[in-house]
C-alpha cells in the first residue's frame, strides 16, 4: 500500500501542497500586517505615544532611535522600527534552524512558531501591546520560517529534477498569501480602522496552524531524522574541504541576498507612503485603497512564474546557472525603478502620480524576484552540508533579515532626498549588486559547485 508520503498529485508530494497551504496562509497574516506596519506607525502609533498614550515599551523604543541613529522626526522612526522589525524577523530564523536540527525537529518548531504568531497577530489589536506583538511575531517567525521551507526540501531525494519547480510552486503559495493580504487585511485596516486589519491577519495565521497539523501524515518524519542524526553525533564531525567551501559560497552569496532585499522591500516602506501620499488611486468612479499597490507584486508572481518555470523547462541545459540568474535578478531589481525615477521629475509636496506607473515598475522588480529569490531557497538545499542544511537556510534568511534592515536604513533618506534622487539610488544599488555576480560568477560557482 503506498504510504501518505509517497502520494503525489500534479507530479509532486501531496506534502508539498500542504506546505504550500499552512505558507499561504502564514504569508497572509504576515504580509496583511505589514502592509499596514509603516502607515499604522506614521500615522497614528508614534504620534499617540508622543501624546503620553500608554505603549508597552515605547519611550525605550523611542530613547534608543534617537541616540543610536538620530531618528527623531516621525517618518524616519516609522522606517528604523519597520527596518528593525524585519530584521529580526529573518535574523531569529538562524537560531530557528539550529534549534530544530540538533534538539526538537522541523515539526516542533513549526508548531511552535504557528502559536506564537497566532498570538502575536492578535495582540496587535491592542494599540498598548504593539512592541509586545512585535516580540511574539520575530520569536515565532523564527522558529516557523526556516522549518517549513528545509521540509518542502526533505520531500525530495536528492537530485531529484523536480526541486527547482517545487520551490517554484512553493514561492507561489507564499504570493497568493500576500495577494491576499492586501486586500482583505489592507482594505479593513485602511477604511475600517487598523486593528481590524490586523486581526484579519490573525485569523490566517491560524488557520494556516490548522492545515499543517492535520497534513502531518503527507509530511517527512523530520523529528525521527533529528534524533537519529543527534544519537550518531555527527555534528561533531569536522566539515570536509568540499563541505567548506560550499559553506563560504553560500556566504559570499548572502551579500548580494542583503543589497537586493534592501531595495526590495521599499515596496512596503517607502513605495507605500509614496502611494498614500502622493498617488492618485481613482478608476472611473471608484477609489482603491493606497494599500492595494502591495498586490501588484504577488499578482505578477502568479502571471509570471509558470512562464519563467516554461521558459526555463524548455532551455534546459541551456539554462542560466543558479548565480547567473542570480545577477539577473538584482539588475532586474534595479532597472524597474526607471519608471519611479521618471515620473517623480519636478515632483512637489501636492504632486499626484498615476498608480498606473507602479505597473511596470512592479512587473520588473518581480522578474527580478523570481530570477533571485526562490532560485536562493533551491540553492541552499542543494549545497549545504545535510547536517547544516537547517542552519544555513537560517543564515540565508538571517541575510535577507540584514536587508531588511538595510532597506529600512535606506528609507530614512526619504524623507529628505528628492524622490527622483532616491529612487535613483535604489537603481545603482541593484544594478550594481548584479554587476558584482556577473564578475565574481565563475569564483562562486566552483566554491559553490559546477551543477548551480
Amino acid at each position: 500500500m503506498t504510504k501518505p508520503q509517497d502520494r503525489t498529485f500534479l507530479g509532486h508530494p501531496v506534502g508539498l501542497f500542504i506546505l504550500f497551504f499552512t505558507e499561504m496562509w502564514e504569508r497572509f497574516s504576515y504580509y496583511g500586517m505589514r502592509v499596514l506596519l509603516v502607515l499604522y506607525m506614521a500615522k497614528h502609533l508614534i504620534q499617540s505615544g508622543r501624546d503620553g498614550n500608554y505603549i508597552w515599551g515605547f519611550d525605550f523604543i523611542q530613547s534608543m532611535l534617537a541616540n543610536v541613529f538620530g531618528a527623531t522626526e516621525i517618518q524616519p522612526m516609522a522606517s528604523q522600527i519597520y527596518g528593525l522589525y524585519t530584521f529580526l524577523v529573518y535574523f531569529t530564523p538562524f537560531f530557528g534552524g539550529i534549534l530544530a536540527d540538533r534538539y526538537i525537529g522541523q515539526k516542533k518548531s513549526i508548531i511552535i512558531g504557528g502559536v506564537l504568531m497566532s498570538i502575536g497577530h492578535f495582540l496587535m489589536a491592542f494599540e498598548s501591546m504593539f512592541f509586545l506583538a512585535l516580540l511574539f511575531l520575530i520569536f515565532g517567525n523564527g522558529c516557523f520560517k526556516p522549518n517549513i521551507s528545509t521540509q518542502v526540501g526533505g520531500l525530495y531525494p536528492e537530485g531529484d529534477p523536480r526541486r527547482d519547480s517545487a520551490f517554484t510552486i512553493f514561492y507561489m503559495g507564499i504570493n497568493l498569501g500576500a495577494l491576499l493580504s492586501p486586500i482583505i487585511c489592507g482594505t479593513l485596516g485602511e477604511l475600517w480602522g487598523w486593528h481590524y486589519g490586523f486581526t484579519a491577519a490573525g485569523f490566517g495565521m491560524v488557520l494556516g496552524l490548522f492545515i499543517y497539523l492535520w497534513g502531518q501524515k503527507y509530511l517527512p518524519q523530520q523529528d525521527q531524522i533529528v534524533k537519529k542524526d543527534l544519537s550518531q553525533k555527527t555534528e561533531k564531525q569536522p566539515l570536509t574541504a568540499n563541505e567548506w567551501k560550499a559553506v563560504g559560497g553560500l556566504v559570499a552569496l548572502s551579500l548580494v541576498n542583503i543589497v537586493f532585499w534592501g531595495i526590495f522591500e521599499q515596496q512596503g516602506n517607502t513605495m507605500q507612503l509614496l502611494s498614500t501620499d502622493h498617488t492618485d488611486w481613482s478608476l472611473g468612479s471608484l477609489t482603491i485603497p493606497s494599500t492595494w499597490l502591495q498586490t501588484l507584486n504577488p499578482l505578477f508572481i502568479f502571471t509570471c512564474a509558470p512562464i519563467m518555470m516554461w521558459y526555463w523547462k524548455k532551455q534546459g541545459k541551456k539554462q542560466l546557472s543558479s548565480v547567473a540568474k542570480m545577477a539577473v535578478g538584482c539588475v532586474l531589481l534595479g532597472i524597474g525603478f526607471v519608471f519611479l525615477i521618471y515620473v517623480t521629475q519636478d515632483f512637489s509636496a501636492q504632486t499626484q502620480i498615476s498608480f498606473l506607473w507602479f505597473v511596470p515598475t512592479m512587473l520588473v522588480v518581480t522578474l527580478g524576484e523570481l530570477y533571485l529569490s526562490p532560485i536562493g531557497l533551491s540553492l541552499v538545499t542543494k549545497v549545504a552540508p545535510p547536517r547544516m542544511v537547517g542552519m544555513m537556510m537560517g543564515w540565508w534568511f538571517l541575510s535577507t533579515g540584514l536587508g531588511n534592515y538595510f532597506g529600512g536604513y535606506l528609507g530614512t533618506f526619504y524623507s529628505s532626498m528628492s524622490k527622483t534622487s532616491f529612487f535613483t539610488m535604489l537603481m545603482i544599488l541593484g544594478v550594481a549588486a548584479g554587476g558584482y555576480l556577473f564578475v565574481l560568477q565563475k569564483p562562486l560557482k566552483n566554491a559553490v559547485g559546477h551543477d548551480v
